[in-house]
């Protein structure tokens, strides 16, 4: 089944998106630079392309930069005087992230903050609302991660966060899974959020079974 899985994304990207040295570039650059490869795929990058531009974001903001795939989707989403800051954990993959957007013409239009995501977040306070998020990060603290969403967004900022199903993991109630048990703990927290209307959508495709959240603040 994964094959056909493959095979369908591949005739969509075939379709619907072409060619695109940039990202096929940054791909390559993040294999090269010994990056794990868990970046969205294509047809999701253009997911959240679309998904940026429909909410009308001007300011966005991602939890988890990796080596900037999906960063230079969003990038790519934002209006002329737009901006989109990114939260990375590890040093070395800011650095090829940096690259991969210098590379694609977008560096201008990103920030690239390194530390603990949760520390950044706490740490802004005189922000200016963000449209649109996107969460991609570590799955034990996604419940922190929307929670400052929300304090950072405004009514109608657009939330997204990736990984929800985990091949069906989402079910195992005694799981020793942290990443299981957080997004548990995300799915508890939304089911009972004044702040959010959300819905969760399954996927299958390049990326295995698996699921995303799409939340909007009221």
């Amino acid at each position: 089944m994964g094959e056909r899985w493959q095979a369908v994304d591949d005739y969509i990207a075939g379709k619907l998106l072409g060619a695109d040295d940039a990202l096929a570039t940054t791909l390559a650059n993040n294999e090269k630079q010994g990056l794990p490869p868990i970046d969205v795929s294509a047809a999701q990058g253009k997911m959240l392309f679309l998904l940026a531009q429909m909410a009308g974001a001007r300011r966005i903001l991602e939890v988890g930069t990796l080596g900037g795939y999906s960063t230079i989707w969003l990038a790519r989403a934002l209006p002329e005087g737009g901006s989109l800051l990114t939260l990375e954990l590890e040093a070395h993959h800011a650095r090829v992230a940096q690259a991969n957007l210098e590379a694609a013409g977008l560096a201008g239009k990103v920030e690239i903050r390194v530390g603990p995501a949760i520390e950044s977040l706490a740490a802004m306070t005189d922000e200016a609302p963000f449209d649109f998020v996107f969460i991609d990060a570590d799955k034990q603290s996604n419940v922190r991660y929307v929670e400052e969403a929300i304090r950072l967004g405004r009514s109608g900022t657009t939330i997204i966060v990736d990984n929800v199903v985990r091949e069906g993991g989402v079910l195992e109630a005694d799981s020793d899974d942290e990443r299981i048990v957080g997004t548990r703990a995300l799915f508890d927290r939304l089911s009972d959020n004044p702040r959010l209307d959300a819905t969760a959508i399954q996927t299958v495709g390049a990326k295995g079974w698996d699921g995303f959240v799409l939340a909007r603040v009221r």
